[in-house]
This record gives structure tokens, C-alpha cells and sequence, in this order.
């Protein structure tokens, strides 16, 4: 199982390190035409890439280092890692999303538009092109290495998608006689800045904070309950260590069966979770039932 684990994290990596390159060239190519063109969407979206590429390289690191094994101070291995290079990527993009919206806000105040050439109009569907094919890519090895981390970024590579089509919209109005719409697009493509990375402390900070979805505590808690010999699930709780979730389960049992035969219950239970959950380490206690 861990080993298995080992492998589709090192998969996982290959995704991250496809969106860092990319998302590296269509920042250069972003912002080199920008100042050319004289787009502030554009310039914003520029910066916007270069956050994706710190997220991007975050996460290849965060991969990396959850990859080592446990040792003597981490018991439980460091797959912590991930959540913890996320939170550090949300607290970067929330500087350049304040950054951008500021400068809008100054440029719209001060009535300062510019008249952006077509050319930056380009440069966006160009970038929206080849972000489409960076979120099919890690969206498909997502699900098939169950990673949330690079689905949660195949996920970012589509609202990039979106971002990049809308300057394209804003720069091709604004060369049409309507300056003010660069601005403006620049505006919300801060807030689209900081709202992404508001989601990734939320989720990050939830993680790190050993928060977990009671929804699939419940699955869980229903699935154990319908093994037989299983007269009850008296406690269940669950942690996540990065994708990992490992599971603590207080099951109850007719008193009078062998150790035997409840050993081979708490097994089964083990057997359950991990092949149909991808429970990645369950623990198992019997208590006896009560007459």
C-alpha cells in the first residue's frame, strides 16, 4: 500500500511539473506583450500565471518531500507537506492579488486608460489554448492516481482557462473603443486572484487543522456497520496526512467470539475501507457489547 502510494505521488509530480512549465511560458509571453500591446488585463494575468508557477512549484516540492518515509520525529511520515506548501502559495497570492487590484483601482480613479493592440487579445486565446490541454492532462492522471492535490490544481488550470479567454474579451473591447473594460478586467482578475487563494488556505488550513468531512465519516461508519458480526460502531474518526486519510474505528462485538474469529472481523473491516475508500491506514479496536 505504501509503496503503491510512493509510485502515484511520483506520477502526481509529472502533472505539476507540466503546469510549472507551462504556466512559465505563458507568463513570459503574458507580460512581454503586455508592455508591447499596453494591456493591464493582460499584465495582471501575466502576474497571475507567475503565482500559478510559485503553486506549481510548491506543490512539486510539497510532492517530493511527502514521498520520504517515516522516520524517528514523524511517525506518521510527512505527507503534511502538501497542505503545508499550499497554505505558504495562498498567503503569496493574496500579496498579488492585492497588488493587481490596487493598481486598477488607481488607473480607473485617475481616469489613466490605455487603448491595448489586438495583439494582446491573442496572446490570451493563445494562453487559454494551451491550458485546456494542461487541465485535461492533469485531470485525467488525477483520477487515475487519486490525487486531490493535482485535481485541485487541474482545477486551478481551468479557471486559468476562463481568465485568459475573459482578458481576451476585455483587450478586443477595449482596441473597439471602450479603453475603461482593461481596467476593469484587471479588476476582477485580482479578485479571481484572491478568492483562489482564499479556497486553497480554507482547504489547506481545514487539513492542517485535522479537520475532516463528517459527510464521509457517516459512509464509513454505514459500510463497517453491515460486516458481519459487527453489532455496532461505537467511535470513528478520521484525519488526513496530505491525500492519506487514516481512519480510527471503535467496533463492538458479541463477547463471547474467539480472538481468533474477531481478529479475522477487524481484518475484514481493514480489507473493506482500503480497497473500497482507499483508506490509506485504519486502526481497528473491539470493544464487547453489553447485554
Amino acid at each position: 500500500m505504501i509503496k503503491q502510494r510512493y509510485q502515484q505521488i511520483k506520477a502526481a509530480e509529472g502533472g505539476a511539473l507540466l503546469s510549472l512549465v507551462a504556466y512559465f511560458c505563458i507568463a513570459i509571453l503574458k507580460l512581454l506583450v503586455s508592455f508591447y500591446a499596453h494591456s493591464e488585463a493582460l499584465r495582471a494575468d501575466g502576474l497571475n500565471n507567475f503565482t500559478d508557477l510559485i503553486s506549481s512549484i510548491t506543490v512539486l516540492i510539497g510532492l517530493q518531500i511527502s514521498r520520504k518515509p517515516s522516520d524517528q520525529e514523524h511517525h506518521y511520515g510527512h505527507w503534511k507537506s502538501e497542505n503545508i506548501a499550499s497554505l505558504v502559495t495562498s498567503l503569496i497570492m493574496v500579496m498579488v492579488g492585492l497588488q493587481v487590484c490596487i493598481n486598477a483601482l488607481i488607473n480607473i480613479f485617475q481616469n489613466e486608460t490605455s487603448m491595448p493592440d489586438p495583439w494582446a487579445g491573442l496572446a490570451g486565446l493563445v494562453s487559454a489554448g494551451i491550458m485546456v490541454f494542461v487541465y485535461e492532462f492533469n485531470r485525467r492522471l488525477a483520477r487515475k492516481v487519486h490525487s486531490t492535490a493535482l485535481l485541485a490544481a487541474a482545477k486551478d488550470n481551468l479557471s486559468d482557462v476562463w481568465t485568459s479567454l475573459g482578458t481576451a474579451v476585455a483587450v478586443i473591447a477595449a482596441a473597439l473603443k471602450i479603453p475603461w473594460l482593461d481596467n476593469g478586467a484587471a479588476l476582477v482578475i485580482g479578485g479571481l486572484i484572491l478568492k483562489t487563494a482564499w479556497d486553497i488556505f480554507r482547504d489547506s488550513s481545514f487539513s492542517l487543522s485535522d479537520g475532516f468531512d463528517e459527510k464521509k465519516l457517516v459512509q464509513y461508519q454505514q459500510a463497517v456497520a453491515q460486516i458481519p458480526f459487527v453489532r455496532g460502531v461505537k467511535k470513528i474518526r478520521g484525519r488526513s496526512y496530505g491525500d492519506n486519510i487514516f481512519l480510527e474505528v471503535v467496533v463492538l462485538m458479541d463477547p463471547d467470539l474467539t480472538v481468533r474469529r474477531s481478529h479475522a472481523v477487524t481484518e475484514q473491516i481493514e480489507h473493506l475501507l482500503q480497497n473500497k475508500y482507499h483508506i490509506f491506514d485504519v486502526d481497528v479496536h473491539v470493544e464487547p457489547t453489553v447485554n
